[in-house]
């Protein structure tokens, strides 16, 4: 038996993901002494399983799209030929691209000492990993989450794909099933219908949810037009090996149905990493969703903060790192900094990409809050007519007195179009800001100082401003 060694640092984080090497990297810089504790791969989920190689999968989607459908254009559009061996070594090529940036050589060299081993509480303000009882002053819980299983009937019984062993797929799937609607689902849903495979979806309720049911319809349509089959109020009832493929059985409008296809992908939504981590006898309370934190992301036990998809609520990499710099101004300098959730982004890279921020139309009318919703067609656009990416729209909420209140915007490129908008929410800037900025041409950015103006179309044309500038008119 080792004996074991002790360590006493300023900052232990548990979990190498993006929040957690985020807290790590900027608390060592400023003089800190730090602990980083991974047990599997350095860069977590984002990197090795999630964010990066679904876009780089959603990009070889893209590639092969434009190739198929660039006929509009007067070019020779033809149906590709896909190596998926070559889509699989080009996922992994990004991946090992970014790598180094998170790696553990990185991270010793900025002196962070890493342990590569799984790390669980035995006290109140001790760990232990890796042959080490680590004592700290402070300590960052930034284990992410992982795929959730559901509860099928015969799930276990056959072979499943998720977002982690998904993007090792080498060879070409014939019908890939994709059970959950959501972000995730409808992403590697498209990607994989532009890569030539047969795809169906089966979703209990709506596809995409938790975003404008107006925006939805928009890709919801697209979907359709490329040859993705969508079952939604469907519930999976069971599902059962069928030769070397799946059989998934479904009722939809009382009815049973049976669907067959060679792969099944489940995209139901993700757990809080919280097994094994010996929160109890830190004295942390937590549940299935993840650590109970309060606004400066402390857990019951003070000396311990969780962030990203741990700390429950969005379940995003932009979040982890937002939530690492709250961690960072509260471990490192003690102030009292709180997150505040009123303008956080989201994207789904769909194509088009659907965007959003701040409320949406149905949420203000539920909470009764008075606002005007105006929109812009990217049909109206020129640039967007001149790339033929004419679907889609922005839709902007505003409040009293101009004050926007969120945006959603569908169509192309609208995951960057958002941001403007995000800052507009989280300083309070009113329409008349968006509306009176200048914006180059052509270019879909107009779209935003479009919309804005819109707002004001109804004043700024009314029957009383007619009588004001006829009044004004006559003046000498």
């Amino acid at each position: 038996m080792t004996d074991t060694k002790t360590l006493k640092v300023d900052i232990a984080v548990i979990g190498g993901g993006s929040g957690g090497l985020s807290v790590a990297a900027g608390a060592v810089q400023m003089g800190a002494s730090v602990v980083l504790v991974e047990k599997a791969k350095m860069g977590g989920d984002c990197l090795n399983t999630g964010c990066v190689p679904s876009k780089a999968l959603i990009a070889a989607g893209e590639a092969a799209e434009t190739v198929r459908s660039s006929a509009r254009f007067g070019v020779n559009g033809h149906e590709p030929e896909i190596d998926f061996a070559r889509v699989n070594a080009h996922v992994h090529d990004v991946i090992a691209g970014i790598a180094p940036h998170d790696s553990v050589e990185r991270f010793e060299e900025l002196g962070v000492k890493v342990i590569e081993a799984a790390a669980r509480f035995v006290s109140d303000r001790e760990i232990e990993a890796g042959g080490y009882r680590i004592k700290a002053r402070r300590f960052v819980v930034a284990t992410g989450s992982s795929a959730f299983v559901p509860p099928i009937p015969g799930v276990e019984d056959v072979p499943y794909l998720t977002n982690e062993n998904v993007f090792e797929l080498t060879e070409q799937p014939e019908h890939l099933i994709v059970v959950g609607g959501g972000p995730i689902g409808i992403e590697m849903a498209q990607a994989h219908r532009r890569l030539g495979i047969k795809v169906t979806v089966v979703e209990g309720f709506s596809i995409m949810g938790k975003d404008d049911a107006e925006a939805v319809d928009v890709v919801r349509q697209r979907l359709f037009d490329e040859g993705i089959v969508i079952h939604e109020g469907t519930k999976v009832e069971s599902v059962v090996r069928e030769g070397n493929g799946v059989s998934v059985l479904v009722a939809r409008n009382g009815k049973m149905e049976r669907i067959e296809g060679s792969h099944l992908l489940l995209a139901v939504g993700r757990k809080a990493n919280v097994d094994g981590l010996g929160l109890d006898a830190a004295g942390i309370k937590f549940s299935p969703k993840g650590i109970e934190v309060d606004a400066r992301l402390r857990s019951s036990n003070k000396r311990v903060f969780a962030i990203g998809d741990v700390a429950g609520g969005f379940q995003f990499t932009h979040m982890a790192g937002y939530h690492a710099g709250i961690v960072i101004r509260n471990a490192m300098f003690n102030l009292p900094s709180k997150v505040d959730y009123k303008a956080v982004p989201w994207v789904t890279y769909t194509d088009p990409e659907l965007a959003h921020v701040g409320l949406t139309e149905a949420a203000a009318q539920e909470q009764g809050t008075e606002v005007t919703a105006v929109k812009f067609s990217f049909g109206e656009n020129d640039r967007a007519r001149a790339e033929r990416a004419t679907e889609g729209f922005i839709k902007a909420v505003i409040g009293k007195r101009g004050r926007i209140l969120g945006a959603t915007i569908v169509g192309r490129h609208a995951g960057e179009l958002i941001l403007p908008w995000v800052l507009a929410v989280q300083k309070g800037l009113k329409a008349s800001d968006m509306a009176g900025i200048i914006a180059p041409y052509p270019t879909l950015g107009e779209v935003s100082k479009r919309v804005a103006g819109a707002y004001y179309t109804p004043t700024l044309f009314s029957d009383r401003t007619r009588k004001v500038v006829g009044l004004m008119q006559k003046l000498p």
